[in-house]
């Protein structure tokens, strides 16, 4: 028994030390090696390096490998804060460009919402003369109706940037469809969730996480250009493609987000005890009173509780 449990440890030890070792914080360093080799040359590091009596080698090793290995998870730590710049929670001293982007938010849905509805209108009027739109004119009735989903539908909700349109609409629908706040629901939705769909929505965020994690490293690969100009370029490269892969990931998770609350709100309804909604215009009150009780409780005689389901 101690045998196997030995093994089994050291089993998923190794693949941890692998695992790390593929990791962006790994192709940095060695990033950094091969501009400093391509700066100094090779043979200066190598003759050093054999100079060195054996356990002084295994040691250096170590320390490099301790290297990767604490610097990847420093950056990991700074996932929600990349996270929370590209949704444009920023810094006071950064106003003026908030305020100028919001701007051009709101213009641009506005043209959108504008050729939508000359769209809608146009599509209204040829079904009526038993026609319908060209497939261009379709294909951009859509594409424009899958732009305003992501955004707020509300102005004064509008975020500076397309990330944090992205996720303030994905926060704002389930108010909008079910009276539910879904920051002040969620933490309880979660809890009755099941572990399927938990697991899902855990591999959606961590995939959004790690494509912060990779713009980072792409920003920090500049460094190396003290020693080498395609350090710039490269670290360029890296950080629009973890950009456009982060926008991806964001519309995933939110789609996944909407899915829960359309899927597994009524569930939410049942472990408190609240009365499920009978139909689309008693849900929105019940909702927006479930969230005011969550929120901050209540001592009214209404709604009644229902009676628990018999085990």
């Amino acid at each position: 028994m101690p045998t196997k449990l030995l093994e089994s440890l050291g089993g998923k030890l190794a693949e941890q030390w692998v695992a790390n070792l593929l990791t962006p914080a790994f192709v940095f360093w060695l990033g950094g090696l091969a501009a400093w080799i391509q700066k100094f040359g090779w043979h200066p590091l190598e003759q050093w390096f054999t100079q060195l009596v054996e356990p002084l080698q295994i040691a250096i090793l170590f320390v490099g490998l301790l290297v990767v290995l604490v610097t990847a998870f420093a950056i990991q730590k700074l996932d929600l804060t990349v996270l929370r710049f590209f949704e444009g929670y920023w810094s006071t001293w950064m106003n003026p460009l908030r305020r100028w982007l919001l701007k051009q938010q709101r213009k641009k849905l506005v043209r959108l919402d504008q050729r939508w509805q000359a769209l809608a209108i146009k599509r209204d009027q040829l079904r009526q003369a038993q026609q319908d739109l060209t497939l261009e004119d379709l294909d951009e009735l859509l594409a424009i109706d899958w732009q305003l989903r992501q955004a707020p539908s509300q102005p004064e909700r509008l975020m500076p940037t397309k990330l944090g349109n992205l996720l303030r609409a994905a926060e704002t629908r389930p108010t909008e469809k079910y009276g539910l706040d879904a920051i002040i629901c969620w933490s309880r939705l979660w809890l009755v969730l099941p572990d399927t769909i938990k697991k899902e929505l855990q591999e959606a965020r961590a995939d959004l996480n790690t494509a912060a994690r990779i713009w980072l490293w792409g920003v920090l690969f500049w460094v190396w250009a003290v020693w080498v100009w395609w350090a710039i370029p490269v670290g360029l490269l890296v950080a629009w493609f973890a950009y456009v892969w982060m926008l991806e990931a964001a519309a995933t998770y939110s789609d996944l987000l909407e899915s829960v609350f359309d899927l597994h709100r009524l569930t939410l309804y049942k472990s408190l005890q609240f009365p499920v909604p009978k139909n689309p215009a008693e849900e929105k009150q019940l909702g927006q009173e479930l969230t005011e009780y969550l929120w901050r409780g209540s001592d009214r005689p209404y709604p009644e509780f229902t009676q628990p389901p018999k085990s």
